[in-house]
């Protein structure tokens, strides 16, 4: 009969402790559509859900590029804290999944008291060891439920500390191109000032020998001085965007210094990936979806307020007033019992505490949902931008070119007689400008690159490809 008592009561406890209570999770579903809408000519990708990103810079072919982005993970302070606090959702994951099991703690005193009565004085020893062990069983999944809770948050760090990185990743690439289009911006203004110099000593030569009136040496003047003012003003841009790259690679400016070079890298061809498969490369979509997963079980948490505790325990020692009597048998005292406690009444505090969690799960869900449109937005604007760029590019280059026939034009009127230098100086300010222009779409193109394989949520070639 106790057999058969104990036997039941086994199965009973293992019954509950099986029990969890509280909402399981399930992820949203979301209804995206089968293509891109702006994806229209673009090559169809064939990527992987669980597939490593990898070096995706390395797809434009350029060294100085390469080796700086090498370090952004290694050296940037922003990613390290992100990688820090990563390390941080791991102890407590681990800490959470230790309350599965027992605690066991130990108590060791030994004392030495004294009296003194009618000028009688006496002393005594008093010395104790103690174990004690305490078990608090999952009757209702709190601890699972909790343990669940900081694995999401734990994975939910890990994709904060992957969405960091790639977001450094591409800042540093945008503003690397942008330096190197820039550099060539400032190449170009560097040649007009050279020819303008050429042009102002022509007019004011012209001008002393009484060929050329004040109107035209002033023009010649007023177009050296302007070109000087806007190189300098794309001098300090490019101070600022060196500035920019040292510190996404965790150095101070003074520590840093890119020379003047060609951009030497190769615009790829980038292929356009089924819009559902963002949900599993974005970081920021991961991040989103986890903490949403551990939402939902603060929710299980906040319900099993409502049930009461189970904690077994369990307390053994001894006691003497000599040490070495401090183990024998009279000596040892020992407790052993469980523990049910639970509240009886917190007027409504349980409640209040399992609509905050409700609430809080219902504002995760809705961010989630709205970064998903935000990515499926951020392909779209790219893919957009990108198609157009290429046909505003071509036209650009044939407007910059045309704007260099008619400068050279008018510089052999001009030097024929035929007209005045301020056909000339506009002229050439017009292709300056020209010029120029064709190299901001290119600066854009190439920064809408990286903005794009960003959005895809890095790369998207297969691991065997």
């Amino acid at each position: 009969m106790k057999l058969s008592l104990k036997i039941s009561t086994l199965s009973l406890m293992m019954v509950l402790t099986g029990c969890m209570v509280g909402p399981d999770y399930h992820r949203p579903k979301e209804t995206l559509p089968l293509a891109f809408k702006e994806a229209k000519g673009w090559q169809q990708a064939q990527p992987q859900d669980a597939e490593q990103k990898g070096a995706w810079w390395q797809v434009y072919q350029d060294p100085v590029l390469n080796q700086l982005l090498s370090q952004v993970a290694i050296s940037n302070q922003n990613i390290a804290m992100y990688a820090a606090q990563y390390r941080q959702a791991l102890a407590l994951t681990d800490q959470a999944t230790a309350n599965f099991y027992p605690t066991v703690d130990a108590d060791i005193q030994s004392a030495r008291n004294g009296t003194q009565s009618n000028g009688q004085r006496s002393t005594s020893n008093s010395h104790s060891a103690k174990l004690t062990a305490s078990w608090e069983l999952d009757l209702w999944g709190k601890l699972r439920r909790q343990a669940a809770e900081e694995r999401a948050s734990a994975e939910s760090s890990q994709a904060d500390l992957a969405n960091a990185t790639l977001s450094a990743q591409s800042q540093l690439a945008q503003n690397y191109f942008q330096l190197r289009i820039m550099d060539q911006r400032i190449a170009l203004y560097q040649k007009s000032i050279a020819a303008y110099q050429g042009y102002l000593r022509v007019v004011n030569n012209k001008y002393q020998a009484g060929n050329e009136n004040r109107a035209a040496v002033a023009q010649a003047q007023m177009q050296l001085q302007g070109t000087r003012s806007t190189l300098l003003g794309l001098t300090w841009q490019r101070a600022q965007l060196e500035h920019a790259i040292a510190l996404l690679i965790g150095k101070t400016p003074a520590e840093f210094s890119l020379p003047a070079a060609p951009l030497t890298a190769k615009l790829p061809t980038i292929p356009v990936m089924v819009p559902s498969l963002l949900l599993q490369r974005r970081p920021d979509i991961a991040v989103a979806e986890r903490s949403m997963a551990a939402a939902n079980e603060a929710v299980g948490v906040a319900i099993a307020g409502y049930f009461p505790d189970l904690t077994l325990s369990a307390s053994g020692g001894t006691s003497a007033s000599a040490l070495h009597n401090l183990f024998s048998l009279p000596s040892r005292v020992w407790s052993l019992g469980p523990e049910l406690s639970g509240t009886v009444l917190d007027f409504g505090a349980t409640r209040a505490s399992v609509a905050q969690a409700r609430a809080a799960y219902d504002a995760k869900v809705a961010n989630y949902r709205q970064t998903v449109l935000t990515a499926m937005q951020d392909v779209e604007d790219s893919l957009v931008e990108l198609n157009t760029l290429g046909d505003e590019i071509a036209a650009q280059q044939a407007s910059a070119q045309a704007a260099m026939v008619s400068a050279q034009v008018t510089r052999n009127q001009y030097d024929a007689g035929m007209i005045d230098y301020l056909d000339v100086a506009t002229t050439e300010n017009s292709s300056l400008s020209e010029q120029q222009s064709l190299l901001q779409l290119q600066s854009q193109q190439w920064v809408n690159s990286v903005a794009l394989i960003a959005a895809l949520g890095g790369g998207w070639h297969a691991p065997n490809q």
